[in-house]
């Protein structure tokens, strides 16, 4: 294996996706159609194509083949012979679906209870796919729209009011009279429960989305401090419409990222990317409880018992250089252990790149590198180029001034 190897990423093309951003990034021709997300990394059902010298071949062979070679030996051990974590660019037109992530021993726990019912893995009821948790961290590659964790009470008791949607009244006051654990699972559940199709005045009903957008519309056109929160959930009322789940966003805090600011999400909160192009690190898997805007299975029961239902205020987070490291790398702070995120701006000097206990992915997200070894060998990183890293003590250099590159690793 060499030292570096170029990687061929597999786009998906989900119907919120982009039609021009990752092409944009990539210097690839579109397609015409959406392309969502761009994978960087060996899950199973969309592994990368690595160019080791005989030709490309996905990642997740290699890595079975020869998981030490590929990983580490220190990988291997912590998390078994399999790549830890999937880099992703995520490219959002329209909003994702609300969504929540359990925690490890949640996880473990629905596994095997689907198992033992013998839910088939592609079923569309089917809610735990593997046993592991997924923590994540996206940062923006420019303006960037998402919900994040349930906005307090009282501010969304405020929003409420000034919505004026009288089958909303009773949220308000429930808001304001009780501790937010205690309301905020009944309405999560009214929301999700009373928006059959044949309902059409309860809280989740069709009329009361009506009127839920026509206000949120009004807002918006106001200028008040809520005009901005209420334009973004107006937007997902009208890139799903009917769907209750606009209620359960109306709950959440509507977060603006700047290019180079990232949300690290943790098991139980709730949110929703909305619009735009940022890279995503998470740990390798693919649980996922849907709350709304999405036309996917959602498991009421399921959700409310992974929900953590206490107010956050979103921490946005930046990049910071690493005590004793080089300052050409800026860190974003994660605690999970399955990855680390950094963010490289090479500068005249070049960059050293040296981990010798974990396989790492450089992603060149601006301008363009070049990665080169004391054996001559080199490799050019064109914007939206890629290449993966097995452990090494040889060290690597990075050369590239003015380029931004995002380095994937093990936490």
């Amino acid at each position: 294996m060499p030292l570096f190897a170029p990687l061929t990423n597999p786009v998906r093309p989900y119907a919120w996706g982009s039609v021009t951003a990752i092409p944009a990034l990539t210097g690839a021709a579109p397609t015409g159609g959406p392309q969502a997300e761009l994978w960087l990394g060996a899950h199973p059902s969309a592994p990368s194509l690595l160019d080791d010298g005989h030709g490309p071949r996905p990642l997740d062979r290699l890595i079975a083949e020869a998981p030490e070679e590929l990983l580490g030996t220190a990988t291997v051990k912590r998390f078994g012979p399999r790549l830890p974590f999937l880099f992703k660019v995520l490219a959002a037109e329209r909003a994702l679906s609300l969504q929540v992530h359990p925690t490890r021993a949640q996880a473990e726990a629905g596994f095997a209870a689907e198992e033992a019912l013998g839910v088939p893995p592609d079923a569309p009821e089917r809610v735990y796919k593997d046993r592991d948790h997924k923590p994540e961290l996206l940062c923006a590659l420019g303006d960037f729209e998402a919900l994040c964790g349930f906005r307090p009470a009282a501010a969304t008791a405020a929003l409420l009011d000034r919505l004026a949607v009288p089958a909303l009244s009773g949220w308000a006051s429930a808001l304001r009279a009780r501790p937010a654990p205690e309301v905020l699972p009944a309405l999560l559940r009214q929301a999700l429960d009373d928006g059959g199709p044949g309902d059409t005045s309860g809280p989740g009903g069709t009329a009361v989305l009506t009127e839920v957008t026509a206000a949120l519309d009004r807002v918006a056109a106001s200028g008040d401090p809520h005009a901005a929160a209420c334009a973004a959930y107006a937007r997902a009322a009208r890139d799903y419409p009917g769907d209750p789940g606009l209620l359960a966003a109306l709950l959440l805090n509507h977060v603006r990222l700047r290019a180079g600011q990232a949300l690290h999400l943790d098991a139980g909160v709730p949110h929703a990317y909305l619009r735009g192009l940022g890279v995503e690190l998470m740990a390798n898997s693919d649980n996922v409880l849907r709350c709304g805007l999405t036309a996917k299975h959602i498991d009421v029961p399921g959700l409310l018992a992974v929900t953590v239902f206490e107010a956050v205020e979103p921490a946005v987070l930046t990049a910071a250089p690493m005590a004793g490291g080089d300052p050409s790398e800026a860190c974003f702070p994660s605690l999970a252990a399955e990855f680390r995120l950094s963010r490289l701006r090479p500068a005249d000097t070049g960059v050293r790149i040296d981990r010798a206990d974990s396989p790492q992915i450089l992603l060149c997200t601006s301008g363009e590198a070049r990665l080169s070894a004391p054996d001559g060998s080199t490799l050019r990183l064109a914007r939206g180029g890629s290449a993966y890293l097995p452990p090494t003590t040889v060290p690597v250099r990075l050369d590239g001034p003015g380029a931004e590159l995002h380095r994937a690793t093990v936490g």
